[in-house]
Parts: C-alpha cells; structure tokens; sequence
C-alpha cells in the first residue's frame, strides 16, 4: 500500500496539480452561471439518474442496465440540448470578457480620458433625467443598452425607432397610454433602435416574489447576452441597474448616472 501511494506522489506533477486547479475553476464557474436556476434541479435529476444506472449494472439487472445505457449512449447530446442556455451564457461570458476588454483598452489609447469623460456624460444626461422624472411619476420603463443590435432578441419583437436619445423620446414611449410603453427600449450607441421589445425572461427561482416581468425581463436578457439594463419600477418608482443577472436596486440618480458613465 505505502509503495503504491509512493508510486503515485512521485507521478504526480506541476502540471497535474495546475489540471486540478483549472478543472476545479470550470467547475466553480458553470455552478455560479445556473445556481438559482432550474437547470441545477436537472442536474441533479441527470447525476440521479447516472446513479442508478451504476447501481443496476453493478447489480447485473440485465434489462434496466440496457435500458438506462440506452439514454446514457446519447446523453452528451441531450445535455447540450438542456442545457443549451447555460453553455450560451457560459461562452458569452469568456467572449465578452475578453474581445470587449481589449477593444476598451485599445481605443483609449487614441482618445484621451477627459474627451469620453465629456462625450459620454452629455449623452448619458437625457437617460438619467428621463429615469427620474418617470420616477417621481411611477411610470415603469425598462432601458436595455447593448454594444451591439441583436436581432435575436430584439428586432422582431419591437417597433424599429432608430433615433437618437433624449429625455421626450423616452418619456414618450414609456407614457402609460402610449402603445410602446410595454416591453423594453433597447438603446445600441446612444440611439434608441427599438421600443416595446420583448425580452427573454429569466428562469431564476431564486428572485423575490415581488419582481414582476419588467425586473424578471432586465434579469434574463442580461443573463444570456452582454447588454446591461436600467428598470424603473411602476409601483415604488425606483430605479435599478442590471448587469450579468446581477441587480443593483433602490439608486439615486446621480448614483445611475456614475454607475452609466463607468459601464457606457
């Protein structure tokens, strides 16, 4: 016995060592991208299953073994199937962590900071203003700013604005007895494309109760793409900010409008 734990310590490498860790990452990366979701019920449910097909070979139950194999042989796939939103989620947060961040940095090697400071603080003023006069009048709104327009989620679903933001543009569309007024506004470099867009909701079990589907629609669509939202809620009237299925509620708006000018 001692000679074979010898055996394995002396195998054992660096790069071994830096595997386990990598692994042990991944691992930690996917639970946090589907906690509070219902894909870790269906994990369990799958690693369930695993587990009595292990049981009933090692039993020889001949016909269940065939069975549980048979659903076994083609789980790979069925997995990519069910879990199609995670692995999405998943690789969106590598790529945009990486081709965004670059982009950032090598862009502000030809703009100086004051320049962006000024341009993005006189375009981001008409956002804030317009989320807190719809504040102090609680009118919902829901604002999604994505660096890029995808049509995926939101073209077929809104009415095509395509102009540049300002405070009575958005308070228009978001008037309660406006047509556009449900569903989001999605704003791609300060131009508001379109209104009324119908997000993906989020599947989280894990929300207060007392999110309706304008917070459950910021939530989902930031879950599974890189934009960021800004909610305004029709019954308190507070503002919220949304990013990577993570919510920052109850700002003021001078605490929107830094939290807009560090993420825009």
């Amino acid at each position: 016995m001692n000679n074979v734990e010898f055996d394995f310590l002396s195998n054992f490498r660096l790069l071994d060592f830096i595997d386990i860790i990598l692994v042990a990452i991944i691992i930690y990366y996917i639970y946090s991208l589907i906690k509070g979701t219902i894909a870790v019920n269906i994990l369990m449910g799958v690693m369930l299953f695993y587990g009595v097909y292990l049981v009933v070979k090692q039993m020889e139950m001949h016909l269940l073994t065939e069975i549980f194999g048979g659903f076994i042989s083609v789980g790979s796939i069925a997995l990519i199937v069910v879990f199609q939103q995670e692995i999405r989620r998943f690789l969106l947060h590598l790529g945009k962590n990486i081709s965004f961040r670059q982009k950032k940095i090598f862009w502000r090697f030809f703009e100086s900071k004051k320049e962006q400071v000024g341009n993005n603080g006189e375009l981001i003023k008409p956002i804030v203003e317009a989320c807190k006069s719809m504040a102090k009048t609680y009118t919902g709104a829901l604002l999604v700013f994505s660096k890029y327009f995808e049509e995926e989620y939101y073209q077929f679903s809104g009415q095509t604005i395509d102009a540049p933001v300002s405070k009575r543009l958005l308070e228009s569309i978001f008037f309660k007895n406006s047509p556009l007024h449900d569903g989001a506004a999605v704003i791609v470099d300060f131009r508001i494309m379109t209104a009324s867009s119908v997000l993906p909701l989020s599947d989280r079990e894990d929300l207060p109760p007392h999110f309706g589907l304008r917070h459950r629609a910021a939530i989902g669509v930031t879950e599974i793409s890189e934009a960021c939202a800004v909610i305004v809620s029709e019954e308190s009237g507070e503002i919220s900010f949304v990013k990577d299925g993570n919510i920052n509620m109850n700002l003021s708006p001078e605490e929107l409008q830094e939290i807009l000018m560090e993420e825009l």
